[in-house]
């Protein structure tokens, strides 16, 4: 390790903060004085300095030609760091500065005062300024993450407040309370936000004198850096690739923790540190304190851990990473076909004449190392032409061009079930009842509930398995837990009541296969797994059959009774989408009722859900909001999707003001049921909300809100056609009621006849009872009704809608007579002669069996 440093007399006592320029050729630092000091990296010698400024600067940012400096005076200065002089003012405001930020293009600055609004206004053109302003109290901390797209605001309210920069005017998305505490703007306790690299999460201090990380995607606590300050935390900073975290204490510490184990592997004993700056590329950190003096600690870390700088940039430390915890445990690819890059051990000295020796002649000075954390250009990957993308540093190509050898899959997922957040998941939502499970870290606490506590109690039990899937039913419940290192799956079923002492069981899958899917029904466990099998066993735990589909990865299951329904990828499409396949087969039969057909999904669009309904028919619900049955699917090669429903097209979106989407949870009598979510959740989370219920809605019009909405912005009137324009609504009226009851009684013929069309192929597939029978008669019978209704509505609008309406007469299923007789008597009431003279031709043919069409 290098010797202690020596501190460098910089400003007056009081706040002094400190920046490297983005190349990290120069340090700059600010202070009480009315001097600023550019420190140039690996010389001992004196600063440049730059007189003309301001008093009582509190804040800087530097990019990598210019610096901003805000200070106590309301003024935001920018300087060249070429020229070591003052350019021009960006903002003044009437109260003191307590912090700036730049965007990594340096074109935006954002500016936090004692005001109440925070600005953002444009380093190039300063008449550009954007204010945020839905937050109740005044900003200490303002942070931006690696994209600029979002500002994070620290208030003195003990709120963090997110806005998204990416419209035209910032919008708040989020506020995340409970965490920071409620301090003054002058306190030197830190509640600033900053970002991690991978620009996924941000490292916050807590008033509890921890470092808390929260997750950019659903704004919940991930790992947290606890029991190393005991003191409140004055100042946090990440190093380039994200492999190390540094904080400063009141209580005289400066310590590095990795990353990965929130775990302090180094501690120094400075006091008063007030801020942090890791060099870009290099082994330093450099750090100002209250009393104006500036460390710059060039080999900061010793032998032993740095080669954990040198390592590619790391992943945030999430509880359940989303990046490596995918739905199916199937991790993403290493980049470029490469092995992880594991944190290598101390190196060790090479000997004289040895081959590496050789081999290195000609490399530069291995100190002179670059990590490429601002994507600037300078630095181009090894074995490629050009740098990636900075969204995509886990892995993704930056280019957007298809790789025709690389087919995109379909993730698989377990229905009814949710990713991690924070530490908690929905293992399973259904009607029947919950799963979730919380990570105690050393285990799970798995919790069981029942909407119907007169049937089942409700239970929870200690997972030392780490069940990430589960299904449950009337009969029981059943789990799945990953393979992790040497210990294989399980798979884990316990009924809910038994007649034997010991009534569950627990079986294994081979070492390396994990199971992609489930299902649970009355009779059958479904397994899918990584190793594209799918898995039968019995309720109590007979493997019943083994076999491999033809369509492979597995995507999901559903069961119901004897049958299995199976999705996995088919063929590419022109999009190098992979196109989704499905297969029903009757398990106890061994009869294949669909095999290997296309499940209907536009361009583009993924599945997000399948389920059988109440009455064993099959659903899918997609991700633009449709939800889809399967007509015909026992009779083979006849499958048919068909829409039941189009959220997007609900009265309850209609008009524009909402914004919700919605997680199928089933169908069930005839009523979607689901969870809706709002502030752009994509999942339900704690506390469990309450189930809704939509009626079916086939998609047939826009909803009467939309057309309204179309029809006024099409329409204007003068003052001189206001009489015209009254009568005409008038007119208008009495149509648009008629032509709203003709559509609901349209949609009522639809959903009559798919209803009817479901329950007559179960009765002709499975020689129905009296019962099913019945029904169908009493459907087919409703449909009559329906078709009635909408005779009279075309009877009352004019003789010249009688084309319509003798075609709905001929729609009619009714070949007793019955029917026939009734439609006429409508035909005479509103005086439709000539009509009621040909219902009554339809009528005597169908009864005497002339008319063979089928209805």
């Amino acid at each position: 390790m290098a010797s202690r440093p020596r501190p460098r007399p910089a400003h007056t006592q009081g706040t002094t903060r400190c920046a490297y320029t983005t190349d990290g050729s120069r340090l700059v630092t600010v202070g009480s004085n009315n001097t600023i000091r550019l420190y140039k990296t690996g010389s001992d010698g004196e600063p440049t300095n730059i007189d003309d400024c301001q008093e009582q600067n509190v804040a800087i940012a530097a990019g990598n030609e210019s610096f901003v400096v805000g200070s106590e005076d309301g003024t935001v200065s920018l300087y060249g760091i070429e020229t070591a002089n003052f350019e021009r003012f960006l903002l003044r405001t009437t109260l003191p500065i307590r912090d700036v930020a730049l965007t990594r293009d340096s074109q935006w600055c954002a500016v936090a005062s004692d005001e109440l609004s925070v600005k953002l206004v444009n380093t190039k053109d300063i008449t550009q300024v954007k204010h945020l302003r839905d937050h109740s109290k005044p900003a200490r901390h303002v942070s931006l993450d690696q994209h600029g797209s979002l500002a994070a605001l620290s208030c003195t309210d003990g709120i963090i407040y997110v806005y998204s920069l990416t419209a035209e005017e910032p919008e708040l998305i989020r506020t995340v309370d409970g965490i920071i505490g409620a301090v003054d703007s002058e306190m030197e306790v830190s509640t600033r936000v900053v970002w991690h690299p991978d620009g996924r999460a941000f490292a916050v201090p807590t008033p509890t004198k921890e470092i808390q990380v929260i997750s950019k995607n659903d704004w919940e606590k991930q790992r947290c850096f606890a029991n190393g300050h005991l003191s409140d935390i004055t100042a946090v900073a990440w190093s380039p690739n994200g492999a190390l975290l540094a904080s400063a204490s009141k209580d005289g510490k400066v310590l590095v923790w990795e990353t990965k184990t929130q775990s302090v592997i180094q501690r120094y004993d400075y006091s008063n540190v007030i801020d942090l700056a890791w060099h870009p590329s290099k082994n330093i950190l450099s750090f100002t304190t209250t009393d104006g003096e500036v460390y710059i600690y060039t080999d900061f870390l010793p032998d032993q851990f740095t080669p954990l700088l040198k390592l590619s940039p790391q992943p945030a430390p999430f509880i359940h990473d989303p990046l490596s915890d995918i739905s199916g445990n199937r991790q993403l690819p290493p980049l470029n076909g490469h092995k992880g890059q594991s944190i290598p051990s101390r190196p060790r000295r090479e000997s004289l004449g040895s081959i590496d020796s050789f081999l290195a002649e000609g490399d530069e000075d291995e100190d002179d190392w670059v990590v490429n954390d601002d994507n600037a250009g300078y630095v181009v990957d090894k074995g490629s032409k050009r740098g990636r993308d900075p969204h995509d540093i886990f892995g993704d190509p930056a280019s957007k061009r298809m790789h025709l050898m690389q087919p995109q899959h379909h993730e698989s997922f377990q229905p009814g079930s949710t990713p991690w957040r924070g530490n908690r998941k929905y293992l399973c939502l259904n009607l029947i009842g919950f799963v979730w499970t919380v990570d105690q870290d050393s285990h799970y606490t798995v919790t069981v509930e029942f909407y119907d506590h007169e049937f089942q109690r409700d239970f929870h039990f200690t997972d030392t398995f780490l069940y990430d899937k589960a299904c449950l039913n009337e009969k029981g419940t059943l789990f799945s837990s990953p393979p992790k290192d040497d210990a294989p799956a399980y798979i884990f079923y316990r009924p809910h009541e038994s007649w034997t002492q010991r009534s569950d069981w627990r079986t294994q899958l081979p070492k390396g296969e994990a199971v992609a899917a489930m299902s649970l029904s009355e009779s059958f466990v479904t397994v899918t797994t990584s190793a594209n099998y799918v898995r039968v066993f019995t309720l109590c735990g007979m493997p019943y059959r083994v076999y491999r589909p033809k369509s492979s990865p597995m995507v999901t299951c559903a069961s119901w009774r004897d049958y299995v329904l199976t999705i996995g990828n088919g063929p590419v499409g022109s999009d190098g989408k992979t196109r989704l396949l499905y297969t029903i087969e009757n398990i106890k039969c061994d009869e294949i009722c669909q095999n290997e057909d296309t499940v209907a999904l536009p361009e583009g669009v993924t599945l997000k859900s399948v389920f059988f309904s109440d009455n064993g028919d099959p659903c899918i619900y997609d991700s633009t909001g449709t939800l889809l049955t399967l007509l015909h699917w026992r009779q083979p090669s006849r499958g048919c999707w068909v829409p039941l429903l189009d959220t997007k097209l609900s009265s309850r979106l209609a008009s524009g003001k909402k914004h919700e989407t919605y997680f199928p949870i089933a169908v069930a009598d005839n009523k979607f049921h689901c969870i809706i979510l709002k502030g752009g959740d994509q999942y339900p989370y704690f506390p469990r909300p309450l189930l809704s219920e939509f009626d079916f809605s086939i998609p047939l019009s826009s909803p009467p809100e939309m057309r309204e909405k179309q029809k006024k912005a099409g329409t204007g009137s003068q003052n001189g056609e206001d009489e015209v324009m009254e009568d005409k609504e008038e007119d208008n009226e009495d149509e648009e009621y008629e032509n709203t009851e003709s559509r609901k009684l349209e949609q009522q013929f639809m959903l009559k006849s798919v209803q009817s069309a479901q329950q007559r192929d179960l009765v002709e597939s499975t020689s129905g009872n009296h019962a099913q029978r019945v029904l169908l008669s009493s459907l087919e019978l409703e449909i009559d009704k329906t078709l009635l209704q909408l005779l009279a509505v075309e009877c009352r609008q004019g003789e010249d809608r009688g084309m319509r309406a003798l075609e709905m007469v001929e729609l009619m299923r009714d070949r007793t007579g019955r029917m026939m007789e009734a439609a006429g008597k409508i035909a005479e009431r509103y005086g439709r002669n000539v009509l009621g003279e040909k219902i009554r031709e339809i009528g005597e043919k169908r009864v005497s069996g002339l008319d063979d069409d089928d209805i």
